[in-house]
Parts: C-alpha cells; structure tokens; sequence
C-alpha cells in the first residue's frame, strides 16, 4: 500500500479536518516521515501572508527532500492559492473543503486533479480517535457571517453553518466511550452556533455535559456580542475549562470601526471583568498594525489593554490579504514600528499571565500528554502549560497539581 503523511498547519479546526480525512483514508497506509511517504497531503492555512509563505517553504522544501513526492494541496489554502499553485506544477493536486470526505478516490488518481468543491458542505464523517491526542477536537460549525475588513476566512470557508447537535453528540459519545475525557469544541465562528438551526452553543454545552465520560470542554474563540445570558449561566459549571478565548481583535474604537467589528471597547471591558470575577484565564485575538493604527491611537489601544484582565494573548502583525476590504486601504503602519508594537503587547501579556498563574498555582487539574526523555506536558483549567517531570509514564493521565513552580513561561511539577 502507498504511504500517506498529513501535514496540517493552522488552527484547531484543521487539526480536526485532518482527523476526518485519515477517518475516510483506506487503501493507504498513514506515515509519519514525510521523506519516506509517496503522498503528502498539506492541510494548509491562509489566515495570514505568512501561513501562505509557511505552505509554499514545506513544499518547495519537501520536493528537495522527497523529490518524487505527490503533494495534495487541501485545507482554505486551496480555495485561495490552489489554482495558482496547481497551475505553475507545484502541486499535484488541489482538494477543497468539501471533497475530505473523498480523499480516497482522489488520493488513487493517476492524473494531476482540481477538485475545488463548494463551500455549503456539512461533515458527516464520525471520528473515533485523534492520533497522538489525548484530547479530542470537535468540530461544531464552519464559515462565518461577520465580514471584518481584514479577513478572508469567509471566503475560504463560508457562510456560517452549523452540525446538527445529533451528530455532535453522537461523535463525543463514541469518543468518550473511547476514554476521552476533555473536547475541545471548534469552528470557524463557534459562537455563532445553532443560529440555522433554531438551538444555541449554551444548549449544546448542556448537553454535551450529560455524556457519560466528560471530564472538561474547552471553547474555541468567541465574539464578545456571542456571550449571552444562557451562556453565562453555565460558567460555574464543573466541567467548564476556566479559560475563555474572546476576539477582541483591538481596544480602540476608531479602529475597531475601521475595521467593521461589532464590538466596541466601552462593553468589551465590563464582558471581560466579569468573566475575570467569575474565576476565568482570559485570552484574545489581537491584530496589530492595521491601517489607520497612528501612534496616538497605538498608545490609547495600550494603555487600554493594560486594564484588562487578560491573561493570554494571540497577536497578529496586519498581513493584507487580496480581496478584503482593508487591502485597498493605506498601508500607513510600517513592518518595523508593527514589529515594535506586537512585541510591546506580548511582553505586556506575559507579565500578566506570570502574575495569574502565581495567583493559581494550586489545584491545577492537568491532562498530560505523550511525553519523551521523562516530561510530559499538559494545559491546567485555565490553559496554562505544565510541564512534569517523572519516572512513571504519565501519557494521557489525569494529575492534580499543587505546588507547581511558575516560570517565566510555563509551571513545572517534579511528580
């Protein structure tokens, strides 16, 4: 049988759609050294210029290593840069998002292939296991409604649209009955879910909680404007994660304006203190540098982050993408004062994250991960990394950590 390694790059819902397509995988054999395989499929991201040029390097490079390599091209990369990428031979093959579930009648094609698809599917594919994961990722919804004026998600992904909740739930069961204990819930907006179809996330929450087995859910990124009263009735649930991720994206309103979030910094601030009072990590997007982001809005936007109780942060530097309503805006923020400014937030976040796990540094409930040379890794509640040390094998353990040392960047444990 013909060799297939993945090589997923991006966020959480591509490590799921990775999932899918080795669930759909049969007359091949999946491998773990890219040099040895006859197929390589690039799950790819293009949030960003710099996921694209990310993907084009790990093929330019692969085809060094590997030169007799079949490169397939899936993932929103595909809907942005596969014709391009197809058409100039450096790829073999381009597969959209819908075609996932096909990838074994593609992957034996003996012809180079374009199969975009469409952008309305729904998966249907049942995942049983995440390879290496102890954690298993679910993916509740794709596409998104919003039209922020720097994103070209929508149009890789979609129109917001939601899994039914029978085949949401049915994947956690058989995941759960398969000794996983925390999902992690995953989408392109998860927040919007349900809208289509007449239920919400907090409904779905609820009753993904009666499985039998869950031991925590985690959320991916959520809208402030999505953090209704049904949802914040569940946050004193036992088996929520204490860590929420909330897409600021900036905290000037001018910006913020330009662009067109539905957010605003005035309800943004109260959201975010009570999440905090209620016992919550909290991180955010935050995009950095995009047009129109002068100096004297630069200092407001920091001295407003510096109120807020966030504790984790996911900054982007501004990357103009084609085909976005900021592209044909001014680039008036040079790379250099960007740089500058992205790593002023970081290290303004750090500081806050060392001073919140010093706060919580006890109870620390950790599901570890496979580990090597006796470390094993894991994230506690509110999704800060622990790292142990020991001499049993702690893969895929539950352990309730105490006296952690925190470090600059992460907690250790000597189990």
């Amino acid at each position: 049988m013909k060799k297939v390694y993945f090589k997923t790059f991006g966020c959480r819902t591509n490590q799921f759609d990775t999932q899918v397509m080795l669930s759909n995988l049969q007359n091949f054999v999946q491998c773990n050294d890219d040099t040895m395989s006859d197929i390589v499929v690039v799950n790819s991201c293009t949030v960003t210029n710099g996921a694209d040029s990310s993907v084009r390097h790990y093929i330019s490079s692969l085809k060094k290593r590997n030169p007799n390599v079949k490169v397939i091209l899936a993932g929103c990369g595909a809907h942005a840069k596969g014709d391009a990428l197809w058409k100039e031979g450096s790829v073999f093959g381009v597969m959209g998002h819908s075609e996932k579930k096909h990838i074994n009648k593609l992957l034996g094609l003996q012809e180079p292939f374009y199969e975009i698809g469409d952008l309305k599917h729904i998966d249907t594919t049942v995942v049983e296991n995440f390879a290496g994961k102890s954690r298993a990722f679910i993916k509740i919804q794709e596409g998104c409604d919003f039209g922020c004026s720097y994103c070209i998600i929508p149009q890789v992904r979609g129109a917001a649209r939601s899994h039914t909740e029978n085949t949401i739930l049915n994947q956690i069961n058989i995941l759960a009955s398969n000794g996983y204990g925390e999902f992690v819930l995953t989408g392109t907006n998860v927040g919007s879910y349900g809208k289509d179809i007449g239920t919400s996330l907090a409904t779905l929450l609820k009753k993904i909680s009666y499985i039998r087995g869950i031991r925590r859910i985690r959320i991916g990124s959520l809208e402030p404007i999505q953090i209704d009263d049904s949802f914040k009735e569940l946050l004193r649930e036992p088996w929520m994660a204490k860590h929420l991720h909330i897409a600021l994206q900036h905290t000037n309103d001018t910006i913020l304006s330009i662009m067109n979030r539905r957010n605003k910094f005035e309800e943004d601030v109260k959201l975010l203190n009570f999440l905090s009072e209620n016992g919550y990590a909290l991180g955010t997007d935050f995009i950095v540098g995009h047009p129109g982001e002068s100096e004297i809005i630069w200092k407001d936007a920091m001295k407003r982050v510096e109120s807020l109780p966030l504790t984790h942060i996911h900054a982007f530097t501004y990357s103009k993408r084609d085909n976005t309503a900021s592209a044909l805006m001014k680039q008036d923020v040079k790379k250099d004062i960007a740089k500058i400014r992205h790593n002023e937030l970081v290290n303004c976040i750090n500081i806050k994250n060392k001073i919140f796990r010093q706060k919580n540094c006890k109870n620390l409930e950790v599901l570890l991960e496979s580990g090597r040379n006796n470390i094993y890794k894991g994230y506690d509640q509110y999704y800060n990394l622990l790292e142990v040390s020991s001499q049993e094998d702690l893969s895929g353990n539950w352990i309730i950590a105490d006296n952690a040392e925190v470090q600059d960047d992460k907690n250790r444990l000597q189990f």
